[in-house]
């Protein structure tokens, strides 16, 4: 029997379920960084998955004013222990340490990539149903904002077509692709990791 039959399920279900609980805590934190609508239904969903293994944290870990330390703690240390449990499936033993820091350039990447689906997402809906009220346009409207308005303020208006999300999404793409290589390569991490 091939080595890989088990080993690549085990590792698309690690990557499933630590990739999607990753991402809810991450959201949670830039939710909350940018102050969106907490009361809005997909946030609320957001804060009742994470709140579980928040809560005890934030007992002893305090907010750095607007920056939620213990959602970004959560989310380092799950991304280390998805990193961890992935290189011993894959038979490659590293250090505990190795997985912390490979964690760090594995999180920016998710925020920026956050970002980057939210503004093409963002633009879609507002080609489809560009219904102002509806809750997942509001928060991809708390998410996407702060990228967005500084191009929105550098480009001239071309009389109702906004530019801004496309010279955003390439601005996001040219960031991942000036920052991780050079931080991966810094830390010893593969680039396709």
């Amino acid at each position: 029997m091939d080595s890989n039959y088990l080993t690549n399920p085990a590792v698309f279900l690690i990557q499933a379920l630590f990739g999607f609980y990753i991402l809810l805590v991450v959201l949670r934190l830039l939710l909350q960084w940018l102050r969106a609508d907490f009361y809005n239904p997909i946030s609320q969903f957001i804060v009742k998955l994470t709140h579980p293994l928040l809560r005890p944290m934030r007992r002893f870990i305090p907010p750095l004013g607007p920056l939620d330390t213990s959602s970004l703690l959560l989310a380092w240390l799950l991304k280390s222990l998805e990193i961890g449990l992935l290189l011993t499936i894959l038979g490659v033993s590293v250090s505990p340490l190795i997985a912390l820091l490979w964690a760090m350039p594995a999180l920016l990447q998710l925020t920026l990539n956050i970002f980057l689906f939210a503004i093409i997402i963002q633009a879609v809906l507002s080609w489809i149903n560009p219904d102002p009220y509806s809750p997942i346009f509001g928060l991809l409207n708390s998410i996407t904002r702060p990228v967005l308005e500084p191009f929105r303020r550098l480009l001239p208006d071309l009389g109702g077509i906004d530019l801004s999300p496309m010279v955003a999404i390439i601005a996001l793409y040219l960031l991942e692709m000036l920052l991780l290589p050079p931080l991966k390569a810094l830390l010893g991490m593969p680039l396709n990791f």
